[in-house]
């Protein structure tokens, strides 16, 4: 007959069991807690880690940000390096001139109310001849007859001013100026002769000559390059014809200038496309001060629209670069050349005339 066991012992066995089982379910649970606790934990450390490197963590993206914290952030734009097909940023995060926040690209010129109640040829040119004729602010030095290496038999007048109150005349003594000369074949080049022997860093861009960079002297270089209104889109055909053709925004950001002393342009009727492309890119307030060769005998490059309509057009150019702060102080009218305004011998007007402004905001 086997022998009973006792009955304290199956008890003692029971309660063991029991109480491992309650062990291991206080050990599930106080880890349970310990992960709860460490995930929060863990995201907000993510979170300020980011919020501390200017990224935006990725639980957070999609949904709505607070508008304090989206304020908060700053869109930092970086400088190329100097030397072309480098990656690499420059060091500073790029700031607008004179601290001023860079306003949202325009798409097209505001056009100016018309010259008259009825749009007519008469009344628009008159206006437009009247204002190009008519100086907007005094320049007592005009010339660059001070500068060294100047010549009196320079073919036609290309006038800076060199007022004290403006910085052209300080940045040329102190050989801190930067001269940009937009031009199609021309030979005539004293002008940029004289600013290079002034100590000028002097840079011609005509795509004529035959090599694609000529340093002349310490000061002057001629780049064999277009400046446009529009840069060439390589995946288009047409386009690589005219693929040594740039905007002139492209070639100072591949340049590494951020400034122009001064800006001259003689582009054979291209320069109201040019002009409307600075003023739309805001490129026109890095420059100090403008010096163009205007052509009215034909409405010019891409410029279309009746007689009248293409005038308007002009006048609201120049409008433009008044409302920017460029005052004009200087027009030569060249009575050398036909007297032609718009294919008719009228309005005593010359086909070409060369104006010259300052930008009064310049440092």
């Amino acid at each position: 007959m086997p022998k009973e066991r006792p009955l304290w012992r199956g008890s003692a066995f029971r309660l063991c069991l029991l109480s491992a089982a309650l062990f291991l379910c206080l050990q599930l649970g106080m880890r349970r807690s310990w992960c709860t606790e460490e995930k929060p934990r863990s995201a907000a450390a993510a979170a300020a880690a980011a919020a501390a490197a200017g990224r935006v963590p990725p639980s957070a993206r999609g949904t709505e940000q607070h508008p304090v914290a989206a304020a908060g952030r700053r869109r930092v734009t970086y400088v190329r390096s100097g030397r072309r097909g480098s990656a690499e940023p420059g060091c500073c995060p790029l700031q607008p001139p004179g601290g001023r926040l860079r306003k949202t690209v325009k798409w097209h010129i505001e056009l100016q109310p018309w010259a008259s109640p009825t749009p007519s040829l008469n009344n628009e040119a008159l206006r437009f001849l009247k204002y190009i004729s008519t100086s907007q602010i005094s320049c007592e030095h005009v010339n660059l007859n001070s500068l060294r290496g100047y010549s009196e038999t320079a073919k036609k007048p290309w006038s800076v001013c060199l007022d004290e109150r403006f910085s052209l005349i300080h940045r040329i003594r102190s050989k801190q100026c930067r001269l940009y000369s937009l031009g199609l074949g021309n030979d005539d080049n004293q002008f940029e002769t004289s600013m290079a022997n002034s100590g000028c860093e002097v840079h011609r861009f005509d795509p004529s000559i035959k090599s694609a960079h000529i340093q002349e002297g310490r000061h002057l270089w001629y780049h064999r390059l277009s400046i446009d209104w529009r840069d060439p889109n390589p995946a288009i055909a047409a386009h690589k014809l005219h693929s040594n053709t740039k905007k002139l925004g492209t070639v100072l950001n591949e340049f590494g200038h951020q400034k122009i002393d001064v800006l001259k342009a003689d582009v054979e009727s291209a320069e109201w496309k040019i002009l409307e492309n600075l003023i739309l890119e805001d490129v026109v307030e890095q420059i100090g001060q403008l010096v163009f060769e205007v052509h009215v005998h034909w409405p010019g490059f891409e410029v279309s629209g009746n007689d009248s309509t293409v005038v308007r057009y002009w006048y609201s150019l120049l409008r433009e670069l008044e409302l920017k702060d460029f005052r004009l102080f200087h027009t030569y009218k060249d009575l050398s050349k036909p007297q032609v305004f718009l294919k008719k011998e009228a309005f005593n007007a010359s086909s070409c005339y060369t104006l010259s402004w300052v930008n009064t905001r310049w440092k």
